[in-house]
């Protein structure tokens, strides 16, 4: 089920209703209402993969119970590796099994030899990169002490499929999620309507922007041979701008949506665009995912202890692994490989924790060094997601070396955007505008958090209604998918 569909706009006011009906009353009736419109939700889908999310619940709810019962550090560790390897055994299945049997017959033809076993048709369950990561941080922090199982079966089970952030994160932690469940929660006014505001800019962010951009993107991606190196570069631009309101769109949704039940998620996204250097960009992007490396793999594999050898080789090993986890394609390792080279010189000069407070404090512009800084990152940015779009190396160094070639300074191909729905212009006015907002309310965890600015009641509204319509005018014909769905 989207969240910018029919289907989402009937069924969460009804299970709000629902929730808030019998709410105020009893917490287990309340969880036991989210966990069946969790799988409803979830099924919505397919519901043959219902099967799959249980499983993961089932085998990581057992396993924490008896991970608090065991003295000995060798049954620990066994019931740890039985959940890692149930969890990720599942998600290497069904993500990565063509992948592994694709590259393990190249090399076999490398040799001399052809094999032919067949690949088999695995569809990817939605969500399951982001489910399977938060369940096994519950076992994790269990083995590490730092976290006391729960025997409240419905409350764990609510906890892994809770529907606003399922299928596309924020990856919570069970430390901070978890124990939400186990609290009374009492409706409150205000915390619901920044949620809604939170859910409007969401839907802003997804159909006005990214749904508009995925238009221009792939039309130029499916034609970049045919294409100059000018509508190239356009091409991966308003992609990069694509992804970031479709995956932050989506976050915030999300982030909305579970307010209106009375829980709060971790921020997922904070204004990356505005990044000074690439060390800034991904405390900014993605944080419930950098995060989760950083405390789950970086730091046990050594993090920066020991030499600065090991810290590189660590650093490397992290991005490699985001970029596979985004996908079963060498695109995405190299597109994770790059990420480490961007980072490296910021790690060897120690500046990689230089920008971390926010840009142009207490200014409304930045300095000519902030503005620059912030230019280049992006087109670094931009740069590196040519890898991350194409469907193959030789593809993106096509597109790169197109790029780089004389047509980048030749007009745009225009005659190929003829049957889209939103002219170039109008959709280049809307991304300013909304950037602009996004500047102008950067300190905020939202750009809808308008308060601040003591308007009248009446003139929020027409704020509201002014979006909603303005989406209205621009919203593509049928829904597009969210770009994460196959990760």
């Amino acid at each position: 089920m989207l969240f910018n569909s029919i289907d989402f706009a009937i069924f969460l006011p009804t299970v709000f209703m629902l929730y808030w009906l019998i709410g105020n009353r009893n917490i287990r009736a309340q969880n036991l209402l989210l966990l069946a419109a969790s799988y409803f939700f979830y099924g919505w889908w397919d519901w043959r993969f219902l099967s799959l999310l249980a499983t993961s619940t089932l085998v990581d709810y057992f396993v924490g119970l008896n991970l608090s019962k065991q003295q000995s550090q060798r049954a620990r560790k066994t019931l740890l590796f039985i959940s890692i390897f149930v969890n990720l055994g599942l998600l290497g299945f069904f993500k990565y099994y063509n992948f592994f049997l694709d590259n393990f017959i190249d090399a076999f033809s490398l040799f001399g030899r052809e094999i032919n076993p067949g690949t088999l048709t695995i569809i990817l369950p939605v969500g399951i990169s982001f489910y399977t990561f938060q369940t096994i941080t519950y076992t994790i922090d269990i083995y590490r002490k730092k976290l006391e199982p729960t025997r409240d079966f419905i409350a764990f089970a609510a906890f892994v499929s809770f529907f606003p952030q399922l299928v596309a994160g924020p990856i919570e932690r069970a430390s901070n999620l978890l124990h939400q469940f186990y609290n009374k929660r009492i409706f409150d006014y205000s915390q619901a309507v920044d949620g809604m505001r939170q859910i409007l800019w969401g839907l802003t962010k997804k159909i006005l922007i990214a749904d508009n951009c995925a238009q221009f993107t792939d039309i130029i991606f499916s034609n970049h041979a045919d294409l100059s190196g000018s509508t190239l570069l356009l091409g991966v631009t308003l992609f990069t701008i694509q992804i970031y309101g479709d995956f932050s769109g989506y976050s915030d949704i999300a982030i909305g949506t579970a307010r209106l039940f009375g829980f709060t998620l971790m921020r997922n996204f904070a204004y990356p665009f505005f990044s000074r250097d690439m060390a800034e960009f991904w405390r900014r992007w993605h944080i419930s995912l950098s995060t989760w490396f950083r405390d789950y793999l970086y730091i046990p594999i050594g993090g920066s202890r020991g030499t600065l050898a090991k810290t590189i080789r660590n650093v490397f090993i992290v991005y490699l692994v985001s970029g596979f986890w985004h996908g079963a394609n060498w695109t995405f390792i190299f597109w994770g490989a790059l990420n480490a080279v961007y980072f490296l010189p910021l790690l060897l000069f120690n500046r990689n924790r230089l920008n971390r407070g926010g840009v142009a404090e207490g200014r409304m512009l930045p300095t000519f060094k902030e503005f620059s800084n912030i230019v280049i990152t992006f087109m670094l940015t931009v740069f590196a997601f040519i890898f991350f779009r194409s469907e193959t190396i030789s593809a993106a160094f096509s597109y790169t070396g197109t790029i780089f070639s004389g047509s980048l300074f030749s007009a745009l191909d225009i005659g190929y955007f003829g049957q889209i729905q939103i002219s170039l212009t109008a959709l280049v006015i809307i991304i300013i505008v909304f950037f602009g907002i996004e500047w102008i309310q950067r300190e905020m965890q939202h750009p809808m958090q308008i308060d601040r600015f003591r308007m009248p009641q009446i003139l929020r509204w027409a704020i509201y209604a002014f979006i909603v319509f303005i989406i209205g005018m621009h919203m593509p014909t049928g829904n597009t998918q969210l770009i994460y769905f196959q990760f």
